[in-house]
């Protein structure tokens, strides 16, 4: 028996050193074709912008192309999935947003893939705060103002988003939560006709990405109160924090993560997470995220992995108190 189970132990461990051997040669002269970048949503939009920003300035030091591939359906589900079910070899990556990443593990009641366990985390790219901007015709002038005006009229006070789900409703569900008021929310299928009934005051307040604002807070046609993440963002240097003003226990973000698909050679995760990091050290990249209101930053692929878990833990408390469905 003892001698049976030292054969079978050698047989499972040369097993596995085959299977590490053919990782290392598959990771050997990485890459030597173009990579397939999928974005799970439309051409034109900041996470599309985003990743050709970051496909060319990779694509010189790897020697090969990154090729934009866009795959959009189902909140982002249909592009990530895709990424999921690719051939674990390196030449298929995506670059989801934090919403097929982490909100729609709760919103969605059958996700083809799981965010925690079919990916390999490569690293985090970019974090888009949000804005919370209110109409010219509210009568409010700060912060402080406004979330007392808002407590003073429950369930009065509304708010547009661009959908169920977005980042824009998700950060206003989430302050609701955290100061105690109700808002009423308004989707809209598009950001065009919301900022326009924002500035005729249809519409009270958004919690926007920057750049669906950027025009109307430069022009004076909306006001910024605050930003939602825990540091001034570099798109609106002069607009403070929400935890500056006092609130405690709230931020609110999209954010952008590259993955590759489970059981990518850990060589080949190394080499593209080296290439992200030397890519986000560089001024003319930082320049053109900013332009976008994205910040640029990096993690390792276990703080990458961390970050998804908590953040899945995070929006499923603020989508189920909120009772939020997807579209």
């Amino acid at each position: 028996m003892v001698g049976r189970a030292r054969v079978s132990r050698s047989i499972f461990t040369g097993i596995a050193l085959s299977l590490l051997g053919a990782g290392a040669v598959a990771a050997q002269g990485y890459p030597q074709r173009p990579i397939t970048l999928v974005v799970p949503s439309a051409a034109g939009n900041a996470s599309d912008a985003v990743a050709r920003i970051l496909a060319d300035r990779m694509a010189g030091p790897l020697g090969q192309r990154l090729v934009i591939e866009n795959k959009v359906g189902a909140g982002g589900n249909i592009g990530t999935a895709a990424v999921a079910k690719a051939a674990p070899d390196g030449y298929t990556i995506g670059l989801p947003a934090s919403g097929p990443l982490a909100v729609n593990r709760t919103l969605f009641a059958n996700l083809p893939y799981d965010p925690e366990s079919d990916f390999e985390p490569i690293s985090l790219v970019a974090l888009l705060p949000n804005v919370i901007v209110v109409s010219p015709k509210l009568p409010v002038s700060s912060f402080d103002d406004f979330v007392r005006y808002v407590k003073e009229r429950p369930g009065q006070i509304n708010y547009g988003s661009i959908g169920n789900g977005t980042s824009q409703h998700l950060a206003a569900a989430h302050f609701e939560s955290v100061t105690g008021t109700q808002m009423k929310h308004v989707a809209y299928r598009g950001v065009s006709q919301l900022v326009i009934d924002l500035i005729s005051g249809d519409i009270h307040t958004s919690f926007q990405l920057i750049p669906n604002v950027a025009a109307q807070l430069q022009s004076g046609q909306l006001k910024p109160l605050a930003v939602t993440t825990a540091k001034r963002t570099p798109a609106l240097p002069e607009v403070p924090t929400t935890a500056e003003l006092g609130l405690q226990n709230y931020e609110a973000y999209g954010w952008f993560a590259l993955v590759a698909p489970k059981g990518t050679p850990a060589a080949i995760i190394e080499r593209l997470h080296k290439e992200v990091v030397a890519a986000m050290s560089d001024a003319e990249l930082r320049r053109k995220f900013i332009e976008l209101g994205a910040e640029p930053v990096t993690s390792t692929p276990a703080e990458l992995r961390a970050f998804i878990s908590a953040e899945i833990a995070k929006w499923r408390k603020v989508i189920e108190t909120a009772g939020i469905r997807a579209d």
